[in-house]
């Protein structure tokens, strides 16, 4: 089955080793994927993202490796249940075993930022459209 096949049904997995499961809430189907989590801020701001926008620190934006860019994830803290929605908007983390990497802001609401990493549950919350386009 292809990625666009099963974009159209509403359903993406992906596996990183960290583990995911698709579950019904309401006959839509969520993505559900946990892993950890790392942040990026000052020295990036303004640079080019993924998708040709230019980073801001203070925007609720996350970069991922798999997610299509503008989906809106739900990202939950597992240490202290703190929860932030973000939109994807880069690629990354390209540290091996890190399945995000968040905006400085996310991670101040998920009081993250002086450990660097934690542990997280990523939801998709609302899929990217189908008019929205995927840059290189």
């Amino acid at each position: 089955m292809s990625v666009a096949l099963l974009l159209g049904m509403g359903l993406l997995l992906i596996y990183d080793g960290y583990g995911l499961a698709a579950r019904e809430d309401n006959s839509t189907r969520i993505l559900v994927q946990g892993g950890i989590a790392s942040w990026y801020g000052r020295e990036e701001q303004g640079q080019l993202t993924a998708n040709g926008e230019r980073f801001d620190r203070h925007n609720f934006t996350a970069a991922s490796r798999h997610l299509p860019f503008n989906t809106i994830v739900r990202v939950t803290n597992r240490d202290n249940g703190r929860s932030v929605q973000v939109r994807i908007n880069d690629r990354g983390p390209f540290v091996r075993a890190r399945v995000l990497d968040l905006s400085e802001a996310a991670a101040d609401v998920l009081d993250m930022k002086k450990t660097g990493t934690a542990p997280v549950e990523i939801e998709v919350v609302e899929p990217a459209s189908a008019e929205a386009t995927d840059a290189p």
